[in-house]
Formats: structure tokens, C-alpha cells, sequence
């Protein structure tokens, strides 16, 4: 299994209305440096490649705004008076949450496939390690956040945004090479389990670059190619 990126055809000329479409494609790249943008056609479509935890977020993000702009359609159809109570009330809103982010910085998060994630984890350690930060990893299935939390307000706005960027990177990266094999159990007794288990254990220093990840009914290998494709053969 490879870990392969989805390519989407996205149409953005719904915001043509509200905004420059060029900038808000530059919007999109700021907000998910791990997919890969085309060339924005005249009719407003664009095609998007990358991991599909990143186009999830993309897709959560873009409706966001179209419905942050649904709002405002609805607010324009009321009065005058009414449209700037709610603007100034808007403003205000968007000052105190500038006030509030300024004095503690939002925690950064990072979407990443799950196995990329575990295998990070396992010889990456140090991207997940940091002055003045927190960070933790929520898994749900294929998908894992990772959490960056500021543990000093101002150095760790900076390190914070520093470790996004660094895990970010890395795991564009680890996607390009990293390749999954699965090894079933013939058999489901404890016995058998245990037998592959020390046998993947005792073969993991000929393959410093493969990580195994043992479950009731099967062993996932993560590594590179040649490495995964070698220690697999070796256990069957």
C-alpha cells in the first residue's frame, strides 16, 4: 500500500462575487502547504493534489467561508441601521479575539495520515519535541491532529509556528517515499502472533528504517520501499 495523493478538481468561482479569486487561492496555499495547486482556470476550477487529511481541511476551510459569506448576504437584506449595529458589534468581536490571540496565540494544528504520524513518532522523535511548547497527537481511524500548544506566551507563539512548519515539512516529505505492507496471521492464535512478532523484532536492526506496528489480525510495515518490500520477504 502507498501512500498515495488524491488529486480534486475544486470550483472557487462562487467567490468570484466577494473576492479576488487569484488571492484567495493564495489564501488556500498559506492554509495547506501540503497540496500541491494548477493553474487557476478563467471558469474558476482548480486542481488540487495531496493527501486527503489536507484536502479535508481545505474543504472545511472553503466552506467556511462560503458560509461566512451567506451570513453576510442575509445581513445586507436588513436595514441600514441594523447592518452597522451588527458590523460594529462584528468589529468589536474581531478586536477582543485579536486581543486575546496577541496575549496567548491559538494552538497550531496539523493533520496528518496516521501511520506517517506513528512513524514520525517512532524515529523522528525530536520534530515532536520543543522549548515552550505542548504537543499532542489525537487519532481517529487514518487521520491524526497533532496539537501545538503555547506553554509560554511569547516564545511559544514563535516555537509553536516554528514545530507546525517542521512537522508539516516532514511529513510532505515522508509521504513521497514511505510505503505500507501488511502481513496477515494465517492464524489467530497467541501462539502465531507471537512467533511474528519476534521475528519482526529480531530482523528490525537489519532495517533501521522500517517501523513494524503489530494489531490482533496483521503487522504493518512502514518504510521505504526496497527496505518494506525486503522485510517482508524475509518474514514470509
Amino acid at each position: 500500500q502507498a501512500f498515495l495523493s488524491v488529486t480534486s478538481i475544486l470550483n472557487v468561482a462562487v467567490f468570484r462575487d466577494h473576492f479576488v479569486l487569484e488571492d484567495l487561492v493564495e489564501e488556500m496555499k498559506k492554509q495547506s502547504p501540503a497540496l500541491s495547486f494548477g493553474p487557476l482556470r478563467p471558469d474558476g476550477q482548480i486542481a488540487v493534489q495531496g493527501p486527503f487529511p489536507a484536502l479535508r481541511v481545505l474543504r472545511e476551510f472553503l466552506l467556511s467561508k462560503a458560509k461566512s459569506l451567506s451570513e453576510e448576504d442575509r445581513r445586507e437584506g436588513k436595514s441600514h441601521q441594523r447592518l452597522r449595529t451588527k458590523l460594529q458589534e462584528h468589529r468589536g468581536a474581531t478586536e477582543t479575539r485579536n486581543s486575546v490571540r496577541d496575549a496567548h496565540e491559538e494552538k497550531q494544528v496539523v493533520v496528518l495520515d496516521t501511520d506517517i504520524y506513528h512513524y514520525m513518532r517512532h524515529l523522528l522523535p525530536k520534530i515532536f519535541q520543543a522549548n515552550d511548547v505542548v504537543i499532542s497527537g489525537v487519532t481517529d481511524g487514518d487521520i491524526t491532529t497533532v496539537c501545538i500548544e503555547n506553554a509560554e506566551r511569547k516564545a511559544g507563539a514563535a516555537q509553536g509556528l516554528k514545530t507546525k512548519k517542521k512537522i508539516e515539512f516532514y511529513s510532505v516529505e515522508l509521504q513521497k517515499i514511505l510505503r505500507k505492507e501488511r502481513i496477515c496471521f494465517k492464524e489467530h492464535s497467541i501462539g502465531e502472533k507471537q512467533r511474528y512478532k519476534q521475528l519482526c523484532e529480531g530482523l528490525k536492526p537489519r532495517y533501521p528504517g522500517v517501523v513494524i506496528f503489530p494489531y490482533d489480525t496483521h503487522i504493518d510495515v512502514v518504510g521505504a520501499s526496497a527496505d518494506v518490500f525486503a522485510f517482508t520477504e524475509q518474514v514470509k
